[in-house]
């Protein structure tokens, strides 16, 4: 869909105001404020709102009206949103784009676009009733090397895809942070085969043009989880990190108070909804899993092979896509080593550094020739420089073709429940029993 030109600025409203919504906040107020306008907020907490409120104020602009969930319908009228950001809990995700829809308005989501099923089928069915676009904030997709694979894959340089092996490392920071907050809960998050992991099926989805169309999975618990803390000689007494003496020596701790950012976000907010940011990741009550492996077959004909481990030594990914006429082969290495003392690179103490000092080698290997490495530039900023690029695409930028819809949405979510549905019931998962078969 072509990029539509305004005379004025959209107007945005953002719903769920924690970390990650500070990027759009920013974004709207900042290096983006003259393509959109950040017109309000909506969450459940406005200790969280008044952050973002002051991200507003701070860049020398009126604060902005903020709202409750229950009053988000009536915000979207009095504010005349034309789009609405959602941040909120993946549950949720469903419920506020489906009410954007229903008002006449866009919807940009974060990933993954819904946790389930229903919301899945919920957002279709309202984006057919209504043909308003949602977009899903696939910020991988922009990055700059991610978007030459596919171009050489797309050049025909390998052939037919046959073959994609894709293998996802988060170190001992990055993976233990989605054990200490509300991700471990699979009735939030879906898991991290559905709020990691879709970046990385919608890449594989949209390097091939393909569609999922049979999954067969395994995972499990092996490292996070009080069981495995005990069993591996690595649980401490504590619930959580903040004002607990147990925390202070544990490197798997979250010490929010590090942060000013962590302390009036979550800090500074528990009072209003009791949510803590900070759990022991070897704590009771994680219901996600660590280590999980995945056969996906294709429309295509192609197959994949994914494994997904949250307790690696070292954060990258390695990648090979194997074609009719040769292989490509992409390195990515976003932290070499993870030290268990805070330095320069870790000013929280256990919290991920931003990805900022990406590396990157790429293989052309074509049949009965010598191997050729391809020259890469890794984008700037998070992400390899997606995030910059996203932001660029979303509010106002011309439309190359990248920017994701609700069918990619969709796509990536559907192999993300059909392995969780695999390891369910130990068996394959056709995605189109998954629907219903339709």
């Amino acid at each position: 869909m072509p990029c539509v030109n305004h005379t004025t600025p959209r107007r945005y409203a953002i719903v769920g105001t924690g970390s990650r919504a500070r990027m759009y906040t920013r974004a709207l107020t900042g290096t983006h404020r003259d393509r959109g306008r950040l017109v309000a907020l909506c969450d459940t907490n406005s200790t969280r709102m008044a952050v973002h409120n002051r991200i507003v104020t701070d860049a020398g602009l009126d604060a902005v009206p903020t709202y409750s969930p229950d009053d988000f319908v009536r915000m979207l009228k009095e504010e005349s949103v034309d789009e609405v950001i959602v941040c909120t809990v993946d549950r949720t995700h469903a419920d506020y784009v489906v009410a954007a829809l229903d008002a006449g308005l866009d919807a940009i989501t974060e990933k993954p676009m819904t946790a389930d099923l229903e919301g899945l089928r919920r957002i279709n069915e309202a984006q057919a009733r209504t043909g308003g676009r949602v977009t899903v904030g696939f910020n991988y997709r922009y990055n700059p090397v991610h978007r030459q694979l596919r171009d050489l894959i797309s050049s025909g340089v390998i052939g037919e895809v046959g073959s994609v092996h894709f293998e996802w490392l988060l170190d001992l920071r990055h993976g233990a942070d989605y054990f200490r907050r509300w991700h471990r809960d699979k009735n939030q998050s879906g898991g991290l085969l559905v709020h990691k992991a879709s970046h990385h099926f919608d890449l594989v989805n949209w390097w091939i043009g393909a569609r999922p169309t049979d999954v067969f999975a395994s995972g499990r618990l092996f490292f996070y989880g009080d069981d495995n803390g005990r069993r591996h000689g690595l649980a401490a007494d504590y619930e959580r990190g903040h004002g607990e003496d147990a925390a202070q020596s544990d490197p798997f701790a979250l010490h929010m108070d590090d942060s000013a950012d962590l302390r009036a976000l979550y800090l500074d907010a528990e009072h209003e909804d009791g949510y803590r940011r900070d759990l022991n990741v070897f704590g009771p009550g994680i219901t996600i899993e660590d280590d999980m492996s995945v056969l996906v077959g294709y429309d295509t004909g192609a197959r994949l092979t994914y494994h997904l481990v949250a307790y690696a030594p070292w954060e990258g990914y390695r990648i090979a896509i194997t074609g009719s006429r040769g292989r490509l082969e992409l390195d990515m290495t976003e932290f070499e080593y993870t030290s268990p003392d805070q330095d320069e690179t870790t000013p929280v103490r256990g919290m991920p550094a931003p990805k900022e000092h990406t590396s990157a080698r790429l293989w052309l290997r074509r049949h009965w020739q010598p191997p050729e490495e391809i020259p890469v530039a890794v984008g700037e900023g998070t992400h390899g420089g997606g995030d910059q690029l996203m932001l660029d695409s979303l509010f106002g930028g011309e439309d190359d073709g990248i920017r994701p819809d609700h069918s990619d949405g969709g796509n990536a979510l559907l192999t993300g429940l059909a392995a969780n549905a695999s390891i369910a019931s130990g068996g394959p998962v056709r995605v189109a029993d998954l629907l219903g078969g339709s």
